[in-house]
């Protein structure tokens, strides 16, 4: 029996040696007359030995104060795309509608974040233009996005910044060129910016126009241009990311 006593106390009697909390915990150590066995805290695992039990190298001790493994599963981050315009009411919110029932339909709404804005902040939090919300209602897609202006953080958080036009891609440059020096940016950020016609295929436009100021074909050439783009961009992403798509 003292041998047996002997096997089970000693690994009970190490995890004290390796606690830090000296103040939730007795001493480690208490010099106690032969006859008594080493005193046990609250925190020591209880063993219940049924009759004819045997220990093989400490393994009943082993198993039971074995921690649980930790998970090494690494979440994989959605890949982030944002739409960007002048005012962000008509063409990149557009934009953001057309590629998010895309995504929706081919069931990888999981594996994006999609969002919209725009250079200037003079319609910040409204809806998109009633026109373009009506042209693009019609062909079944829903724009409820709130106008915002991007911002810095837009070149750490997206992966993809699209923007409508020239002068729109020429604005997110100086942007990034300004605010670099305010917080750490990416050096590379810039290069993230592309033009939405360049992922076009059916048509020859190299920039979306604004319908603004013109009439309902306007906004209908627009959805057509976006159509075409965002079939092809969703594509691209797709190819080029398959480490995220496949997982």
């Amino acid at each position: 029996m003292k041998a047996l006593h002997a096997a089970a106390a000693t690994p009970l009697n190490l995890q004290f040696c390796r606690s830090t909390n000296h103040h939730s915990l007795n001493p480690p150590f208490l010099l106690l007359p032969p006859q008594f066995p080493p005193l046990q805290t609250p925190t020591s695992p209880s063993i219940s030995l049924k009759p004819g039990t045997r220990f093989s190298s400490g393994s009943a001790i082993k198993a039971s104060m074995a921690a649980p493994t930790p998970s090494t599963a690494v979440e994989t981050k959605p890949f982030a795309v944002l739409f960007v315009c002048l005012g962000n009411i008509c063409r990149s919110p557009a934009a953001e509608g057309v590629f998010r029932d895309l995504v929706n339909k081919r069931g990888l709404d999981s594996k994006f974040k999609i969002d919209s804005a725009g250079t200037i902040d003079y319609h910040e939090g409204n809806l998109a233009d009633p026109r373009m919300r009506a042209a693009s209602k019609r062909r079944g897609i829903e724009i409820t996005s709130l106008s915002r202006p991007i911002r810095l953080p837009d070149f750490r958080d997206f992966d993809l910044i699209l923007a409508m036009d020239n002068q729109n891609r020429a604005d997110i440059i100086e942007a990034f060129n300004r605010w670099k020096f305010r917080e750490p940016l990416p050096e590379d950020a810039h290069k993230k910016v592309k033009l939405m016609c360049s992922y076009c295929k059916k048509h020859d436009e190299t920039e979306v126009p604004d319908p603004y100021y013109g009439g309902p074909q306007g906004f209908e050439k627009v959805l057509d241009l976006l159509e075409d783009a965002c079939e092809s961009l969703l594509d691209s992403i797709l190819a080029e990311n398959k480490h995220i798509f496949d997982s």
